[in-house]
């Protein structure tokens, strides 16, 4: 009877060690090379800090996106910004080689989506919606959607295993209205890591201090030193919630909630695996804390 009951023990032990050490597998899609970092960065550096492996794919190598040069020397450029902002955030980095404003949902691209999706085993895959006003956008949204579910069909790609279970797909925030509204399920708060956001950010410095001031008209305004350059940045990006997403921040962390300063919102897409409140705090541990 001991022995049984120290077998018991240790098996127990064993599981329980098991599911501590069990690693959430995350893929991030944008179409170019910031997409990720913008609309996810926060999260990305929590699940990394929590030992959970993350990976960014860009699918076009943003060579269109600047205002005095392009081509192949933009792409090497981004390129470059993107491994050092991958770094900066914990987190994996591929860009893939496909041209800036010239990203169709093409078969071709689907099966690389799905590929990229099966390597990482992912759990969770996020997106943006294909809601947008750039194409590259809309169109790397319905990549992703295409590829919900077919992760799962051992004759789609056959030349990589396909995944057991189909991940639980999520939409990246966005403020477009038409033809529905972004509605968020899960909001995480990123105070903590708000800081290392922008500074990984910054490792984009051909969009954030060149190209979109550019767009914006305030490309003077941009600042010489990196300190003002980083207080630049965090103003035009401040993750601040609005209501709705206080709503749902109140859901996971309670009271909390109404002194979050910062925090990153995902819509559950219906393609893909839906999970329970409790399945959605196992995928999102640092929820609550």
């Amino acid at each position: 009877m001991k022995k049984l009951s120290f077998l018991i023990t240790l098996i127990c032990v064993a599981a329980l060690t098991f599911g501590q050490d069990q690693k959430l597998n995350v893929i991030v899609f944008g179409a170019h090379p910031d997409d990720c970092d913008i609309k996810t960065g926060g999260t990305a550096i929590l699940f990394a800090k929590m030992g959970h492996n993350v990976k960014f794919v860009s699918l076009t190598n943003g060579d269109a996106g600047h205002q005095s040069m392009g081509g192949g020397a933009l792409a090497k450029i981004r390129m470059a910004e993107a491994k050092e902002a991958g770094k900066r955030f914990g987190v994996e980095y591929l860009v893939m080689d496909n041209h800036d404003g010239e990203l169709m949902p093409t078969l071709e691209n689907r099966l690389k989506v799905i590929r990229e999706i099966r390597k990482w085993n992912a759990d969770i895959v996020i997106a943006p919606r294909p809601n947008d006003y750039h194409p590259d956008h809309r169109y790397t949204g319905i990549l992703i959607q295409d590829a919900a579910y077919m992760v799962i069909v051992p004759n789609v790609a056959p030349d990589v295993p396909p995944l057991k279970k189909n991940p639980v797909f999520l939409y990246c925030e966005d403020g477009f209205q038409r033809p529905n509204p972004f509605e968020p399920d899960i909001a995480v708060i990123i105070d903590e890591v708000y800081d290392q956001k922008i500074y990984a950010m910054s490792a984009h410095e051909s969009q954030f201090f060149d190209w979109l001031p550019w767009t914006m008209g305030v490309l003077d305004q941009v600042p010489k030193d990196e300190k003002e350059r980083l207080a630049f940045l965090a103003q035009w990006r401040p993750n601040k919630p609005d209501d709705k997403m206080v709503e749902v921040l109140k859901k996971w962390y309670g009271d909390r909630a109404e002194i979050a300063k910062h925090a990153e919102a995902f819509e559950i897409c219906e393609y893909g695996k839906q999970p329970t409140d409790e399945e959605i705090k196992k995928l999102f541990p640092m929820l609550g804390k």
